[in-house]
């Protein structure tokens, strides 16, 4: 089963791993963009887009998912990728868009 996984912080990676885990295929994997940081204020990747990229699995962070939002062209890119994925379903696990 091809299984599309969005999700951000430290709990939803833990999904992301269970379902790796369980054998299921991970085409794509959608997480808010990467935010500074720490001291001094460097771009951090969320444990979601670490996990995903340890496993070789393709990323998406669109900024909005509306396509009548702030960000429309990030909503399109990301409905593209989506199709593209060709996906059975999609686990949502506190993605927060």
């Amino acid at each position: 089963m091809r299984v599309i996984f969005a999700g951000t912080p430290d709990f939803a990676r833990v999904a992301l791993a269970r379902l790796l885990a369980a054998g299921f295929t991970v085409p794509l994997v959608l997480t808010q963009p990467d935010r500074p940081a720490g001291r001094g204020m460097k771009l951090q990747a969320s444990p979601v887009k670490q996990c995903a990229l340890e496993h070789g699995i393709a990323v998406a962070q669109p900024r909005s998912l509306r396509l009548d939002g702030k960000y429309p062209e990030d909503a399109r890119a990301a409905q593209a990728a989506i199709a593209a994925a060709q996906a059975d379903v999609m686990v949502v696990a506190a993605y927060g868009l």
